[in-house]
């Protein structure tokens, strides 16, 4: 399957980060999809359900549970994301968390951008059928 758009980006040249903002985004879309096929809700209550799912913590405990299924090339696009220096640390969260979160989204925007929406599609239901806080 293809990208939403018929842009081609050369990922290999693309920054942890950049890959990071795509995946975000990536992540985020697949958790909302995920509670809207639960049940219709109040979007109000849609929001808090996501909010809970899509945070630092959250993406770091989704890390955990699909480490062992990556392969080596994605295991290095989450190690570059991962490893990337920050100048604001979270808030909200410990620094590893926060590290292991960008990983995740940088390896979701990596697998988007180069058009592996099946892999995509496989990661996160590995992570909705194995993780405790889906």
């Amino acid at each position: 399957m293809s990208n939403l758009l018929d842009i081609n980006s050369d990922i290999h040249t693309l920054s942890p980060l950049t890959l990071a903002f795509v995946g975000d985004s990536v992540y985020d879309l697949l958790v909302r999809q995920h509670l809207v096929s639960l049940a219709n809700r109040p979007v109000k209550e849609l929001n808090q359900m996501k909010v809970t799912l899509v945070n630092c913590k959250s993406q770091a405990d989704s890390m955990k549970v699909i480490m062992d299924s990556l392969s080596s090339d994605e295991l290095d696009v989450f190690k570059r994301g991962r490893n990337v220096k920050v100048n604001t640390p979270s808030k909200h969260s410990s620094i590893a968390d926060y590290h292991a979160a960008t990983g995740l989204e940088a390896l979701f925007g990596y697998l988007y951008l180069s058009g592996n929406t099946d892999r995509i599609k496989e990661l996160f239901m590995l992570i909705i059928e194995n993780s405790e806080v889906f």
